[in-house]
């Protein structure tokens, strides 16, 4: 009885001790994740507002991971809707 209870108790420290090795890697592997998804979705509306000009970007993990880490959603759009009003 003594050494289930011990076995027990050694397994539960472990799984915190884990836990707390590997929660770092796993909120930055979390974080790029959201990061790609958010990127994909600003790419499909650019191309879908781009389309009727004829611009065009690739959506793939690649660019989605590109645009949220240069923030593309925050001042880049603005920028092209300042360009794209002088044009007009």
């Amino acid at each position: 009885m003594d050494t289930n209870l011990l076995t027990y108790l050694a397994c539960i420290c472990f799984i915190f001790i884990f836990g707390r090795i590997f929660i770092l890697p796993l909120k930055k592997i979390l974080k790029l994740i959201l990061n790609s998804v958010l990127g994909g979705i600003c790419i499909y509306g650019i191309n879908l507002v781009g389309a009727t000009w004829g611009f065009h970007i690739g959506l793939n993990f690649f660019t989605s991971i590109v645009i949220r880490i240069i923030r593309f959603t925050r001042s880049g759009l603005l920028n092209c809707c300042k360009i794209v009003d002088s044009m007009i």
